[in-house]
């Protein structure tokens, strides 16, 4: 009599999950089941194999940026411990619909070498300048931000010396004191403090091979010549660019031009360029970059790779560069304006902005960085 065959009701499940054994298939003893099981447990064991080899390489590969780049970051300690909080802005608000915030940074440029004189000359020969002032916010979606800069020779109330040039809380209390007096003045909380060495301009420069500035008209001095339009610059020559005040008919508000535009042609480099295809030139733009950087001790190594990697995607378009409404106290003739005082209600007004997280959508009604500066 014949043998019947089993219907697909009588199939056992794993008969359904891998056909119906026949003769030919199976010994009798289920010894062909075992072995397709045996298949699948290898199978898994190499994928979670290769997701482990995966997470340990990606693993190591934060570990070598943090300690490559992020651990080359000088760290300025206690810039923050000695300010009283109680009288420090409120955090910002989280953004509608989600738990970002925005995130604000004081950049200073130190400089030893270039102090001027008269009103300029806020430190001896053996202390440094803070010659760059900028707000920077980055917006709580991360991308876009915007850079204000506060003239150095702006005449601000700095807390414990009066009215000041700005500039004189850097020399008068360091970090602390100019954290302090740019909180006072704006009343917008500043998350972290970042310092660039003027003498790392030169080196952050070399290492993507120049960059090219946009000026609007002719000018010559420290060694540089400058003719209208576009101008190749050296590491040397971008340091002799955001230096020079002499022979620019804005003087002070000439200058933090130049600062913003020589940022402007930095990120536009790095975007045309674009780095991340090139890892030996990533990787010098970066150890000179992180070389030229101090940054104060409560943004973690991890924080600074964390904050790079959400801004990869960052582009020239997305930055906005201001500077704060200012009036102008005119000098005698020939010299340029150089003591310079805010122009109260509008600067109030951009605080305004800046507090909500919105000047960026509102920076037509200040004073941009031209698109070819002097």
């Amino acid at each position: 009599m014949a043998a019947e065959t089993p219907s697909s009701g009588d199939l056992t499940a794993e008969q359904r999950a891998g056909g119906t054994a026949g003769a030919g298939d199976d010994d009798g003893d289920g010894r062909t089941g075992r072995s397709r099981r045996q298949r699948r447990h290898r199978a898994l064991s190499a994928i979670g194999a290769l997701l482990l080899v995966l997470v340990l390489l990606t693993a190591g590969l934060a570990w070598y940026a943090t300690a490559r780049y992020a651990g080359n970051i000088t760290r300025i300690p206690g810039v923050f411990a000695g300010l009283d909080e109680s009288t420090r802005p409120a955090p910002p608000s989280p953004a509608p619909g989600s738990g970002d915030v925005t995130l604000t940074f004081l950049l200073v440029g130190v400089d030893s070498e270039d102090r001027g004189n008269g009103s300029d000359a806020l430190a001896d020969t053996d202390q440094q300048s803070a010659d760059v002032l900028m707000l920077v916010q980055i917006a709580a979606s991360r991308d876009s931000a915007v850079a204000v800069s506060l003239p150095r020779t702006s005449t601000v109330p700095v807390p414990g010396y009066g009215s000041q040039p700005i500039g004189s809380a850097f020399i008068e209390g360091g970090p602390s004191l100019l954290v302090q007096t740019v909180e006072a003045l704006t009343q917008v909380r500043i998350d972290h403090y970042v310092s660039v060495d003027f003498a790392g301009f030169a080196e952050i420069t070399d290492a993507f091979g120049g960059v090219d500035v946009r000026v609007a008209a002719q000018s010559s001095a420290r060694g540089l010549s400058l003719t209208q339009g576009v101008n190749h610059l050296n590491g040397e020559q971008a340091l002799a660019y955001v230096r020079q005040r002499s022979g620019l008919p804005g003087g002070e508000l000439d200058r933090v031009q130049r600062h913003q535009n020589y940022l402007r042609a930095m990120m536009t480099t790095i975007s045309r360029e674009n780095l991340l295809t090139d890892p030996g030139r990533l990787d010098d733009f970066l150890l000179a970059l992180t070389d030229a950087l101090s940054v104060d001790d409560t943004l973690s190594d991890f924080d600074v790779v964390s904050l790079m990697l959400s801004l990869r995607e960052l582009t020239p378009a997305d930055l906005t560069f201001l500077t704060v409404p200012v009036n102008r106290t005119e000098p005698a003739p020939p010299r340029p304006p150089q003591s310079l005082s805010l122009d109260a209600a509008r600067a109030a007004q951009m605080w305004s902005y800046l507090r909500e997280g919105s000047l960026q959508s509102h920076a037509g009604e200040f004073d941009q960085l031209a698109r070819a500066p002097r």
